[in-house]
């Protein structure tokens, strides 16, 4: 299954997104992984934020290459 990012035409209705075709569930489970990111770098007061998401983008893409 190919990735496809909000294109911001989103729907509520049904089992998917109109936009961009990814299910709600799928979603939920998205926001509810970027908001644990926010959240673990607020708890450590990271002030480089551009760095945080940087080297999470590589650690996430890393491991996703090594399985």
């Amino acid at each position: 299954m190919k990735f496809v990012p909000c294109n911001s035409e989103c729907t509520h209705e049904g089992t998917h997104c109109e936009g961009c075709g990814r299910s709600h569930e799928e979603i939920a489970e998205m926001k509810k992984l970027v908001m644990d990111c926010v959240e673990f770098a607020r708890h450590q007061s990271y002030e480089n934020i551009d760095d945080y998401v940087d080297a999470l983008a590589r650690s996430v893409r890393k491991k996703l290459l090594e399985s």
